[in-house]
């Protein structure tokens, strides 16, 4: 297109040998890449489909300007044969705005696409940048300013969630209580699972709830007790070391002085545990969110939720959201932004699908984290983010913004932990040790 010709121009008037390649006849160009095609002056090869391996062999770098941000779909024809022999061909590719097969609203890549090393955008950065798999064809990603002013017409399908979403939160004031910052109550916990509840509890305290309370099965809570100082527990009646589905009564009675119910951190997946949750979930009176075996306990059942009467949070990963929608989760990956909206349609909830670019969902807004954290890849960090979301909802956080501000903040503590310890040395712990670094304004 018309960036690549400007491109061309730009590297010849600076000395380099630049090889001009078309994918369509010159007098099939748009009249603005047309224009640009007059001011290079000529010498553009117009290159057949079954050519493109044999032009590229030996480039030291290519630019790849085949498609823009209007793209959609899958590439054909003489376009598929370029963009895959731009893939094979083992040079260092920048692409233009996008790389060539990336949607660039959604992420979404529908057939062949390239590979970029650097991909250069003008004015801001779009969300298929943003969202796997076109985020990991996007490489670095360089924003060039042209002169749009912030704040012009065309919104993007999603916004950014950045720091500004930690304004949001209300603060402790002079009149603040433990009672006004919120109480938190963590339904979790089963043999062999003691550690999920404690992240959870220890990440609600560290995000500014008032104090936490974790239900848990009787015969482990002598555990929880040796595990956690500051937060409270709540032994019920348990099976087989995890929560009888008879403790339902006692934990919807402590609900209702809950401002928020953290649902999932280390059930189990026991049936009497399952019908626990089902139970109780439609009719938890409090803020609720779901997380872990929480939400495999749902099933595929997310009408359960609709019609909850206070605010719903679900916090999946990619193989949850799968059960919970029954896909394949490669569906899930290849479609994660339009997953993710479905999910919150179907449960009427906002739906947090966590990734490296963890998006969230409610209705029709959308939000995609645009802060890498590669150090919370590691277990307990799922149940750290619950706890944190929970305790920003019991402050009086909007769930929308809560969820927004938990995962900003939760990345930003996992970044701030690998400094001190390096990324692969990182465990949940030092994740909630450095919360309060994560959510400082």
């Amino acid at each position: 297109g018309g960036d690549g010709l400007v491109a061309a121009r730009l590297l010849r008037a600076a000395g380099h040998r630049v090889d001009v390649l078309s994918v369509w006849p010159l007098d099939e160009l748009s009249a603005d890449a047309g224009a640009n095609l007059e001011r290079l002056g000529g010498g553009v090869e117009v290159v057949p489909a079954d050519g493109w391996d044999a032009v590229l062999a030996g480039s030291g770098a290519i630019v790849d300007a085949i498609f823009g941000t209007g793209f959609a779909g899958a590439p054909r024809g003489g376009a598929m044969a370029a963009i895959e022999a731009i893939a094979a061909s083992g040079a260092t590719v920048v692409a233009c705005d996008v790389p060539s097969g990336v949607d660039a609203s959604t992420g979404e890549i529908a057939g062949a696409s390239v590979p970029a090393a650097v991909t250069v955008t003008f004015h801001a950065a779009k969300v298929g940048h943003r969202i796997a798999p076109g985020k990991r064809r996007t490489g670095r990603l360089v924003v060039a300013p042209i002169g749009i002013p912030d704040g012009a017409p065309g919104a993007p399908v999603a916004g950014a969630v950045n720091a500004g979403a930690l304004e949001l939160p209300p603060r402790r004031g002079a009149d603040s209580t433990k009672f006004s910052s919120g109480e938190v109550l963590v339904v979790g916990g089963s043999r062999g699972l003691t550690g999920a509840p404690c992240l959870a509890a220890g990440a609600a305290i560290r995000a500014g709830a008032g104090y936490a309370i974790v239900c848990c099965p009787a015969s482990l809570e002598p555990i929880l007790e040796a595990k956690l100082t500051e937060v409270m527990t709540f032994g019920l009646e348990d099976a087989d070391g995890g929560l009888a589905s008879a403790a339902a009564a006692a934990i919807l009675e402590r609900a209702e002085r809950s401002a928020s119910v953290v649902v999932g951190p280390g059930l189990g997946r026991a049936e009497h545990t399952r019908r626990l949750v089902r139970e109780i979930a439609p009719r938890v009176p409090a803020p609720l969110l779901i997380d872990a075996d929480g939400l495999n306990a749902l099933g595929t059942d997310l009408e359960l939720l609709r019609d909850r009467g206070a605010p719903t949070v679900l916090t999946p990963h990619a193989g949850e959201l799968a059960r919970l929608l029954g896909r394949d989760s490669g569906e899930i990956a290849a479609r994660r932004l339009a997953s993710a909206a479905a999910a919150s349609e179907a449960s009427a909830a906002v739906v947090v699908l966590k990734g490296d670019d963890t998006i969230v969902a409610d209705g029709g807004s959308l939000a995609v984290n645009a802060l890498d954290s590669p150090a919370l890849a590691t277990a307990g960090t799922g149940d750290v983010l619950s706890g944190t979301i929970g305790a920003l909802i019991a402050r009086g956080t909007e769930p929308f913004a809560a969820a927004c501000a938990g995962v900003y903040a939760h990345a930003r503590a996992g970044r701030l932990a690998a400094g001190r310890l390096g990324a692969e040395s990182v465990v949940a712990g030092d994740v909630v040790e450095d919360l309060p670094g994560g959510l400082a304004r």
